[in-house]
């Protein structure tokens, strides 16, 4: 593949409005400019390592109040920097999987509000925990990585969709349940290894997730302040004017279909049904509506 392929392939992959992808790339992008920084850091420390340590210093979450007042934003920008290729694969590929679950239930506009509300009450715990262990109160440990929110999605999807079964290649088809328990338990194993405010950002994100799903069955949506401000901000940006919203559409083939007029009326009720789905989730579907997918969807095998 050539590069004017691959950057086509990247517009195409980035255009179709999903947010999950979106999230991969700002978190991949992060990662690539700050590995870059730190080879430099290395090969010319002089010039180049005060930077590298002034942006690992200020996108990371401080655990000491007096620090973290001083740089408040990290509360936010720590969930987008990774420590290694290891972290950065790990936490990528678990988000992909249940980021795409997730959005495909409960709507595309919900995955960014719940990714930064994950990652904020994640990050609260880490800060707490290391204000209640003796000793550590006047410490300030730096806490950086996407785990907290990737869990909050793992947690969210589990509750949602409790017994699907997923194929974990050795262990075969396991109830999601069951994945979202065996994280859990990791976690709780892993305690007394160290680590503690990286384990406490995790649970307190995975919390999230699960109490996020919960009220959202009882009719309250705490993502609802976000999605509202970033479907502002998007109808502002793109021009769109208040409850419009632009939809992805590929590039029309150059070559001329001829279509029945059933067949029209067929995909455009297909567009937009995918739109809603797109937006506001698979569950959002009415009962006839779901009963026309399936039944488009078997024609088509």
């Amino acid at each position: 593949m050539n590069g004017t392929s691959f950057r086509s392939e990247i517009r195409f992959w980035l255009r179709q409005g999903n947010m999950v992808n979106y999230l991969l790339f700002a978190n991949v992008i992060v990662f690539l400019v700050l590995g870059i920084l730190y080879v430099l850091a290395h090969l010319t420390p002089a010039a180049v390592a005060p930077i590298y340590g002034f942006l690992n210093d200020n996108l990371s979450l401080h655990s000491n109040p007096k620090v973290f007042i001083t740089k408040p934003w990290g509360i936010i920008t720590y969930m987008f920097v990774q420590l290694n290729v290891l972290h950065i694969l790990f936490n990528m590929l678990v988000f992909y999987w249940y980021g795409n679950l997730f959005r495909t239930e409960l709507g595309n506009r919900r995955v960014l509000p719940v990714y930064i509300l994950g990652g904020i009450v994640g990050g609260l715990f880490f800060m707490l925990l290391y204000q209640v262990l003796p000793g550590y109160s006047a410490v300030d440990v730096p806490l950086i990585g996407a785990s907290a929110a990737v869990m909050a999605f793992l947690l969210a999807s589990a509750t949602v969709l409790p017994n699907l079964e997923l194929n974990l290649f050795i262990f075969g088809y396991v109830k999601l349940k069951y994945i979202a328990a065996a994280f859990l338990v990791i976690d709780l194993v892993m305690i007394p290894f160290g680590n503690w405010g990286g384990i406490a950002s995790h649970l307190g994100g995975a919390l999230f997730g699960y109490l996020y799903v919960s009220y959202l069955r009882r009719g309250v949506d705490m993502a609802q302040p976000l999605i509202w401000l970033f479907t502002k901000l998007a109808n502002m940006g793109s021009g769109a004017g208040p409850g419009e919203r632009r939809a992805f559409r590929p590039k029309k083939s150059p070559l001329k279909v001829v279509k029945t007029k059933n067949e029209e009326n067929v995909q455009q009720k297909l567009d937009i049904l995918l739109d809603k789905i797109n937006e506001k989730g698979y569950n959002s579907l009415s009962s006839e509506e779901k009963k026309w997918l399936k039944k488009y969807s078997d024609s088509k095998d």
